[in-house]
């Protein structure tokens, strides 16, 4: 269809929406709002029972032995690095499309972050290239199951089982999803969770760190209070003043209200993965067969819990670059995103790491190419249809 520039939103025309829709918003009901006043109400605020109840939990709906929930999904990253012992001359491999803080929790223990570049179909880090850069000095790879899909978890054990590699799956975007039918959350020896309000599951800031490790679990849980061995509820129910500082921790620690909305929430994570993955299948139904933009691959053995959905535009059908598109698409009314600036870009490792523009191509052509459309449970089919509308109205326009 040939449509003229005058239509745009962005050139003053009638917005397809009024009313911005975001790429991502919690969900918070009357059953969660009762959850939270109900601790506010009783005698522990932190360190009470709740938050054991909320790792027991996720637990029992992930398979994970345990769990050691904090107040970020930052904070589980760095107590996965603290736990595996990460230190000064350590090499922690991963991959650049993700958020900063897959990386920083590297930099926080000392280590340094080597970037793989992914795969240009599914923005997955790329096995081959993570095999490439093992040296002596390697001690973990963090695999990052962007925008929900798991990694290639069999290849990545393979190679760290080789090397004898901690193998960690930065699943801040991946819990509900599976791999070879087996669950996220028991696919790495540690595995991290985010809980911001546009993950799947909130507890308003939060996160937990995963794994089968009684011994690493302790060491997190130690972490996360200071690395204090008794914190004060222990304390109080031993009748005891007495603690111990083993280790230089910090003050992770998560709430009792906190944990009380994530299991509130927890309880609706299936059907709201299962709406997530019908509002895919709805974008998927009318987006793969455009030849002005694609949607990331999903590879057949394992299914994507869809907290993002990200279309990759081809520029070479365009006559503007994703700056302008991104522009036009948010005056329609439809809150876009981008996800992400590959870590090794930014100013800060360009300085201090040395990391540059060209050190991994596939990723930054990635950049230049993809958005993130809106994508949470509360999307009606009409709010679906906007976003197909908005979207095809604006690649249109601009199509060579």
């Amino acid at each position: 269809m040939i449509r003229e520039e005058s239509q745009l939103a962005l050139n003053g025309a009638e917005p397809v929406r009024k009313k911005m829709l975001p790429y991502g918003r919690q969900s918070v009901n009357d059953t969660d709002i009762s959850a939270v006043i109900e601790v506010l109400n009783s005698d522990f605020l932190t360190t009470g029972s709740k938050i054991g109840e909320f790792e027991s939990a996720v637990c029992k709906f992930t398979g994970a032995k345990n769990a050691v929930a904090v107040n970020s999904g930052t904070a589980a990253l760095h107590a996965a690095m603290f736990a595996l012992k990460i230190e000064n001359g350590d090499e922690v491999i991963i991959p650049p499309i993700t958020f900063a803080a897959t990386a920083n929790c590297v930099l926080y223990q000392g280590g340094t972050p080597i970037f793989a570049d992914v795969d240009a179909g599914t923005l997955l880090i790329d096995p081959a290239k993570v095999d490439a850069l093992i040296t002596p000095r390697t001690k973990a790879v963090i695999a990052v199951d962007y925008a929900g899909q798991p990694c290639d978890y069999e290849q990545l054990r393979a190679i760290c089982d080789k090397h004898g590699l901690a193998l960690v799956a930065d699943a801040c975007h991946s819990i509900g999803a599976t791999y070879q039918e087996r669950n996220v959350g028991t696919l790495a020896d540690l595995t991290c969770l985010s809980f911001h309000p546009v993950k799947h599951i909130t507890t308003g800031e939060g996160g937990m760190t995963l794994t089968d490790n009684v011994k690493l679990a302790d060491r997190m849980r130690r972490f996360r209070n200071h690395n204090i061995s008794a914190d004060s509820r222990q304390r109080e129910e031993a009748g005891s003043w007495y603690y111990e500082i083993v280790d230089l921790g910090y003050n992770y620690r998560i709430t009792d209200f906190q944990c009380a909305l994530g299991m509130s929430q927890l309880s609706k994570l299936k059907d709201w993965v299962i709406k997530r993955q019908k509002i895919a299948r709805q974008y998927d139904d009318v987006f793969e067969s455009s030849d002005l933009l694609r949607p990331l691959s999903l590879k057949s053995n394992r299914t994507n819990a869809y907290h993002l959905y990200v279309i990759a535009l081809n520029l070479d059908s365009l006559r503007v670059d994703r700056k302008v598109i991104f522009s036009a698409l948010r005056a329609e009314g439809i809150g876009v995103n981008v996800h992400y600036i590959p870590v090794h870009m930014h100013p800060f490792y360009q300085d201090k790491l040395g990391t540059y523009n060209g050190q991994c191509p596939i990723s930054e052509a990635a950049y230049e190419e993809i958005i993130s459309l809106p994508m949470f449970p509360l999307m009606g089919d009409d709010d679906v249809d906007s976003v197909i509308e908005a979207v095809q109205k604006v690649v249109e326009t601009y199509a060579k």
